[in-house]
């Protein structure tokens, strides 16, 4: 029995091992092998890449000597990035694609290939927040959060992964989730289910991942100082909003600004910085803001409370 949850649950069991390929035995190796440590020349695809912590990250991967195609759905913003690293003659190149849309990331995985040759990190960023209770939620506030905060992921892993898997070569596979795929925050719902699932989706991906020397890295950030509360800009006609949520009204009174949360913002350099030291290191959850460790805390001891309550129950 262990041995079965050694295997599926390594955030359990920190120290869990896995089953060596071909072996008629329980042996197990160490989870968490090193993938991506000399990331000079090496590739990386990253989504939402031309501002906020996706730009951060694409300057950090630069910086070190990477390969990068930067994917954004906006044109504008897009082309003052390839123009910036024009001027440092770093191997950066620029891709208008929508994640939302699997042929297009497809696309762009394709027209990556053709400048760099293999990827070896993709960084699944891209993503908006919808805002309001789920009393207020719209079906199209669901469905814009999900198509770009979820299926955007998958759709990077489907253009992308097969490929990582069989060059050999190993590679990163880094997912966007937040705090907010770890707390409930209210008026942040929908935002927060989309996270949460990002969350387990990479929780499940390091598992399937590790025998492939493929490393995976969950990005958690509290707030950063990033346009995503503006994404509205970028929503589609066919999915837009009827009305105003609360979210909203509170962003036009200034009452995010003022509140504990938006005080402890950080600038994403530091989040570019900490996703590659991520990457370099095999770490998995990268958390922005440690100083919200006792909120993770709280709601895991009601977990454990919990279980201790229903053993009894069922003793």
């Amino acid at each position: 029995m262990y041995s079965i949850i050694a295997y599926t649950c390594p955030l359990v069991l920190p120290r869990a091992q896995k089953r060596r390929k071909g072996s008629g035995t329980e042996e197990f190796d160490h989870i968490g092998q090193q993938n991506v440590k000399d990331v000079a020349g090496k590739t990386a695809f990253v989504t939402g890449g031309a501002s906020g912590m996706g730009l951060a990250m694409v300057r950090s991967f630069a910086n070190a000597g990477m390969k990068v195609a930067v994917a954004d759905i906006e044109a504008e913003p897009l082309n003052a990035v390839v123009e910036e690293f024009e001027e440092t003659n770093a191997s950066v190149i620029g891709l208008q694609v929508d994640v939302a849309d699997l042929e297009s990331v497809t696309e762009g995985a394709a027209k990556t290939r053709e400048a760099f040759g293999q990827i070896h990190v993709l960084v699944n960023n891209a993503g908006i927040v919808t805002g309001g209770t789920f009393a207020e939620a719209e079906p199209n506030d669901w469905r814009w959060t999900m198509n770009v905060n979820l299926d955007g992921v998958y759709n990077g892993l489907n253009a992308f992964l097969a490929d990582m898997i069989a060059h050999g070569e190993g590679g990163h596979v880094v997912n966007t989730a937040s705090l907010a795929g770890h707390i409930a925050v209210p008026n942040l719902g929908v935002y927060g289910t989309s996270k949460f699932a990002v969350v387990g989706l990479s929780e499940t991906l390091r598992i399937e991942l590790v025998e492939h020397g493929i490393g995976v890295s969950v990005l958690c950030p509290g707030v950063v100082n990033t346009n995503i509360f503006t994404a509205g800009r970028n929503r589609p006609s066919t999915l837009a909003a009827e009305r105003e949520t609360n979210f909203e009204r509170a962003r036009t009174d200034s009452e995010i600004a003022d509140n504990e949360v938006m005080r402890n913002i950080i600038e994403p350099d530091v989040v570019g910085d900490m996703v590659l030291h991520a990457i370099q290191n095999d770490q998995f959850y990268i958390f922005t803001h440690p100083d919200f460790a006792p909120i993770v805390r709280a709601r895991t001891q009601e977990i454990e409370n919990a279980f201790a309550y229903w053993t009894e129950y069922c003793g």
